[in-house]
């Protein structure tokens, strides 16, 4: 919602025009702003099995998802290492993503500030992701087909 919401002002999608807007948008409307936002076109989708939400940043984001879809909300944190965060940084060049690992490390003090490491303590499930992307994917469709 936020790649959406910088593209819609024409602006370049980088790390600082995301967390920018994503932080002024939290200020103006309210911390729950990009949860109600998701939740307007996930409830526009008629036929799901399954959403996967990625992104939730703040408590008041669960409180926002948890009101609207009840017991089908189930938060899961995904986890890994500084050290593998940064490695898979440098590598995975997304679009919004530098090659400046300060810049990593001022947008985990940025959402450490909206409330992310209580969204983790929060989480039902907690994966840790450390090992490679096959293992990873087997985790995820394990748990998938659990739920």
């Amino acid at each position: 919602m936020v790649w959406e919401e910088v593209k819609n002002r024409k602006l370049t999608l980088d790390e600082n025009n995301v967390g920018t807007i994503a932080n002024q948008m939290r200020k103006d409307y309210g911390m729950d702003i990009w949860a109600k936002r998701t939740i307007e076109k996930v409830l526009k989708i008629e036929e799901n099995d399954c959403i996967i939400i990625d992104g939730i940043r703040n408590i008041e984001e669960i409180d926002a998802f948890k009101k609207k879809l009840g017991k089908d909300f189930i938060l899961i944190a995904i986890t890994a290492s500084d050290i593998t965060r940064q490695k898979r940084f440098l590598k995975r060049g997304r679009e919004d993503d530098s090659k400046d690992i300060q810049d990593l490390k001022d947008r985990d003090r940025r959402e450490l500030n909206w409330g992310l490491d209580t969204v983790i303590a929060s989480a039902d499930i907690i994966i840790p992701n450390d090992e490679g992307i096959k293992e990873f994917k087997k985790e995820i469709m394990d748990l998938l087909n659990r739920l």
